[in-house]
């Protein structure tokens, strides 16, 4: 028998090479001094001198640095790109990437392309009108609200990283994303390094050092990330002075996003799309509670106050012909599918980083790749290749008719098998059960004629019953041994009509009203309150007097 095989190790022999790398990651850049009413006080109060904190104070800094953005782009000489809804940012992004010139060693200089402004609903605070209990007069109040403003995301290049986005909201506390790939840093540093490689959508299609580019891979932390958004936070423009960020007030990351990509280039792309729909077929389970937990190392608790939340599930996905398959833990989830017909691509999206009981801050980026690349080979080692027969002829060779053990009873011939002319006779002593128990005789007996069943009378209704009978309607049989309920009276026995004659559909009739027994209280009698008494020698009235 041959077992099912996992698709790691299927996967150990066709595989060229294979990265793991981290992917896309959006971080938050924000102020952590200004994420509170009391820190936004401060700072208006405590720190630029004003008298109260209002968001009057707040009109001022925003006409500032719009006017800053539109200095910076006239100065530049960039296109001020406005996004109607919908529209794929990326996209743009890519047409004028491409468009833009590139250098000696085919890398883009480091440059600015453009500048695009897009309305987005984000947190924002306010000033609400309250009143002093005590002395009855009005104070100013920063409440938090949402509210929809100008998003201003600027697309550069970087001498390191290649491809980033740095966005800046319009609207105090002026929040931003820091948006970077890990792939496209790699693709950059193999270049500078003068590593020859084949460059994919994303990917890499071929690498002449693979052990190098991985090394490059593993060497992206929050170092760099930090330095990189520094780097540009002094080029591009921002609301807050120097005076401001001497005084504490700068920007910090977090992890708002995270993707891990594990891709594993095929030795023979065409068998590697037939592979992946195989996977895809026999893994239709992983979506399952048990499945998951063994992907993620998770506990899953299904019921209770503490039950996990989210929706356990398995979903297939095509986009265009190239099918995915996705597996969901809370607010994470794994994605796989066949990258352009030449890798096997798993990518772990970690949307929050407290389902894994990790912190948000950059600082804990060593313990995120931990868990999306173990996710990932997880993925692996608990999907499983089942084999499957494409004929019945390759079945194995003593796979024939087994043989029927005695004592038990003959299966009925199926309609396609001849009766017997003469079926053998019991021996002395056998017992009768349908079939020959001799150890010789391993043909099995005929079956025995089904015997006739009697004819059952027909059920009739019970008194009160609203079913119809079959044939029409069957009126209750007399009783003649019943008691008269009213002594003095000749009993009426109900004639009885023979049933219709079969093919005549018979005629409905009421149901026969029954006589009202003696000793109990008639519906059209009203039922004596609780509070009148009700005198001893009282009789209800009977309903035929």
């Amino acid at each position: 028998m041959t077992l099912p095989r996992s698709a790691a190790d299927v996967l150990a022999d066709h595989v060229l090479f294979e990265i793991e790398a981290i992917d896309r990651m959006y971080l938050n850049l924000y102020q952590p001094r200004l994420q509170h009413g009391a820190g936004i006080a401060s700072f208006f109060v405590g720190h630029r001198g004003n008298r109260f904190a209002s968001s009057a104070l707040m009109a001022p800094m925003t006409a500032a640095f719009t006017a800053d953005i539109g200095h910076f782009i006239a100065a530049r000489g960039l296109d001020l790109v406005r996004f109607s809804k919908g529209q794929r940012k990326d996209d743009v992004t890519r047409e004028r990437l491409a468009a833009a010139a590139a250098g000696s060693r085919g890398l883009v200089p480091e440059q600015v392309l453009y500048v695009g402004v897009a309305q987005e609903k984000q947190k924002v605070f306010r000033t609400s009108k309250r009143r002093n209990p005590v002395t009855g007069a009005t104070y100013p109040w920063l409440v938090p609200g949402s509210g929809v403003v100008n998003q201003y995301y600027c697309y550069c290049v970087d001498e390191d990283f290649g491809p980033v986005c740095v966005k800046f909201s319009s609207y105090f506390p002026y929040t931003g994303r820091l948006i970077i790939n890990g792939n496209e840093y790699a693709k950059r540093q193999a270049a500078k390094a003068g590593i020859g490689f084949a460059p994919l959508d994303n990917a890499f299609a071929a690498i002449d050092d693979v052990a190098a580019v991985q090394a490059i891979c593993d060497g992206l932390d929050e170092d760099k990330i930090t330095a990189l958004a520094a780097k540009w936070l002094n080029i591009l423009p921002h609301p807050f002075t120097t005076e401001d960020t001497a005084a504490g007030y700068s920007y910090a990351l977090s992890v708002l996003q995270a993707e891990f990509s594990l891709t594993q280039t095929l030795d023979a792309p065409v068998t590697g799309r037939i592979f992946f729909e195989q996977v895809i077929r026999d893994n239709l389970d992983l979506g399952r509670p048990d499945q998951v937990s063994l992907i993620f190392d998770r506990k899953i608790v299904r019921k209770g106050k503490r039950a996990t939340p989210g929706r356990f599930r398995t979903r297939v996905i095509t986009d265009g012909v190239t099918p995915s398959l996705h597996v969901d833990y809370k607010h994470s989830k794994i994605k796989q599918y066949h990258k352009l017909g030449k890798a096997l691509r798993t990518e772990t999206t970690i949307n929050d980083t407290t389902d894994f009981g990790v912190a948000k801050g950059l600082s804990h980026l060593p313990e995120l790749k931990e868990i999306g690349f173990t996710a990932s080979r997880r993925l692996l080692d608990v999907q499983r290749i089942h084999p499957h027969c494409r004929d019945a002829d390759h079945r194995p060779a003593n796979s024939g008719a087994a043989r029927r053990h005695l004592r038990l009873p003959a299966a009925a011939p199926r309609f396609h098998q001849p009766q017997p002319a003469h079926p053998p006779r019991a021996p002395a002593g056998a017992h009768s059960r349908g079939h020959d128990q001799r150890a010789d005789q391993l043909r099995p007996a005929a079956a025995p004629r089904p015997r006739p069943h009697p004819a059952h009378p027909a059920q009739l209704p019970l008194p009160g019953h609203h079913g119809r009978h079959p044939a029409g309607t069957v009126p209750d049989p007399p009783h003649p041994a019943a008691p008269d309920p009213r002594p003095g009276r000749p009993h009426r026995s109900q004639p009885t009509s023979p049933l219709p004659a079969p093919g005549r559909r018979p005629r409905l009739r009421r149901r026969h009203r029954r006589p009202h027994p003696p000793g109990q209280a008639s519906r059209l009698t009203p039922t004596p309150s609780y509070k009148q008494k009700r005198p001893a020698n009282a009789k209800l009235d009977s309903p035929r007097t």
